[in-house]
C-alpha cells in the first residue's frame, strides 16, 4: 500500500516528526471522522422498475435466483441482483420471511437465567396466559422442561428428516454459530445435514442421517478445530473488515457532493482484505477485525461456556415427533441452508 499516494497520509520529516503529506487529507478526514456504519441496503425491484423498498444487504447475500421471501405482502421469487438492486417477480411459491440485524440483538445471560428459571418453576406458570401453560403442560408430558442450569436436546424426525433441537438459552449470535459449527461437524462424521435454524432460546439442525449421539457435536475441540477454518473462510472476517477499515479511515464514504454505496465501499474493502490477507496476514486491522469477529458477532464467550459444561448437563430425549417446545425454531426452516450444490447430492 506504500505505492499508493492516497494511503501515504503521513510522512516523517528529517527532524523525526510525522506530518500530514498533503492538507486534503485533513478535510478528508474531518468528513469522515466518527462515520456510524449501518448495514447497506438493497433496493427491491420489480423488472419494470416499480420499487417494492429495501431489505438489508446481509438478508439479500443469502438469496440466489429461484429464492422466495414475502415482502410487502407479496410472495417475491429472486431473478437477479444488479448492483444496488435485488430484482424480484411476484410469486405463489412458499417463502421465508426477511430477516434484519436489529432482531438479532442476543439476550443477556441474566435475562436467560430468568426464563429457565420461570420456565422450571411451575409457581411462576400461573403468571403466564393459558394457551402458554397448556403449551408447557404438554411439553412436560412428552418431552421435559429443562431445569436452569442443563441443556435440553431433543432429536425426532419430521417431515422426512431427522432434527436435532438443543435449548440452550445463549442467544443468536452464540446459537448461530454454534450451528454453521455443528453442521460442519456432522458433515465430517457422514450425517448428511441441510441447514439449521436459530432463535435466542433454541437451535434446530435437520439432515437426512439420525443423530444418535449428540454429546459428539456439542465437543469443547470444536473450537479448535472447526471454529478457526470456519471464521477465516466464511465472510465474517470480511464483514467485520469492512466495519475496521471504515471506522479507521482506509475507506472513506463520504466525498465532497457524493456518498459510495454500500456495495462500492464491500467492493473496496474485500479487495484491500484479501490484498492484506495475501501478503501481510499480521496486520493490525486484520488483527482488530479477527477480534471483532470473534467477540461480537460469534459471542465466542458464551459459545466456550455451553461446550465446556454440555457434557455434564445435557439430557438428552429421542422423541416420534415435534415437541411443542421445538415448534417455534423449526418454523423458521430456511432462513438458513447449506450449499444447495451439496443439499441435492444428500438428497
Amino acid at each position: 500500500m506504500r505505492a499508493y499516494d492516497k494511503f501515504k497520509r503521513l510522512t516523517r520529516g528529517q527532524d523525526g516528526l510525522w506530518r500530514v503529506t498533503r492538507p486534503a487529507f485533513v478535510a478528508q478526514h474531518r468528513l469522515n471522522a466518527g462515520i456510524i456504519v449501518e448495514a447497506p441496503m438493497l433496493d427491491v425491484r420489480f423488472k419494470n422498475g416499480r420499487k417494492l423498498g429495501k431489505i438489508e444487504e446481509g438478508f439479500g447475500s443469502t438469496l440466489s435466483p429461484g429464492d422466495t421471501f414475502y415482502f410487502a405482502g407479496l410472495s417475491l421469487e429472486v431473478e437477479r441482483v444488479e448492483l444496488t438492486d435485488l430484482i424480484v417477480r411476484a410469486s405463489a411459491k412458499r417463502a421465508r420471511y426477511v430477516s434484519y440485524m436489529g432482531a438479532r440483538l442476543a439476550i443477556t445471560s441474566t435475562l436467560a437465567n430468568r426464563v429457565r428459571e420461570y420456565l422450571h418453576d411451575r409457581d411462576q406458570w400461573q403468571r403466564f396466559p393459558d394457551d402458554v401453560r397448556e403449551w408447557l403442560e404438554v411439553q412436560e408430558r412428552r418431552s421435559a422442561i429443562p431445569a436452569p442450569a442443563q441443556l435440553l436436546v431433543e432429536t425426532f424426525p419430521h417431515e422426512g428428516k431427522h432434527h436435532m433441537v438443543a435449548y440452550s438459552f445463549e442467544g443468536w449470535n452464540a446459537h448461530q454459530s454454534l450451528g454453521m459449527l455443528i453442521t460442519r461437524r456432522m458433515e465430517a462424521m457422514g450425517l448428511k445435514p441441510l441447514g439449521f435454524v436459530a432463535n435466542d432460546y433454541a437451535l434446530a439442525v435437520y439432515g437426512l442421517e439420525k443423530i444418535e449421539d449428540p454429546a459428539a457435536l456439542f465437543s469443547p475441540d470444536i473450537l479448535e478445530h472447526e471454529f478457526v477454518d470456519w471464521v477465516q473462510q466464511s465472510a465474517l472476517l470480511k464483514r467485520a473488515f469492512r466495519e475496521v477499515a471504515i471506522i479507521g479511515g482506509l475507506v472513506e464514504r463520504q466525498h465532497p457532493g457524493k456518498k459510495k454505496s454500500g456495495r462500492q465501499v464491500t467492493f473496496s474493502t474485500d479487495l484491500i482484505y484479501d490484498v492484506l490477507r495475501k501478503y501481510e496476514p499480521d496486520h493490525l486491522l486484520l488483527r482488530a477485525a479477527w477480534a471483532d469477529a470473534r467477540a461480537r458477532m460469534t459471542d465466542v464467550g458464551r459459545l466456550a461456556r455451553l461446550l465446556d459444561t454440555a457434557a455434564d448437563t445435557m439430557l438428552h430425549i429421542d422423541l416420534p415427533r415435534v415437541s411443542p417446545m421445538a415448534v417455534p425454531v423449526l418454523i423458521m426452516i430456511g432462513r438458513e441452508r447449506t450449499p444447495r450444490a451439496a443439499a441435492r447430492r444428500r438428497c
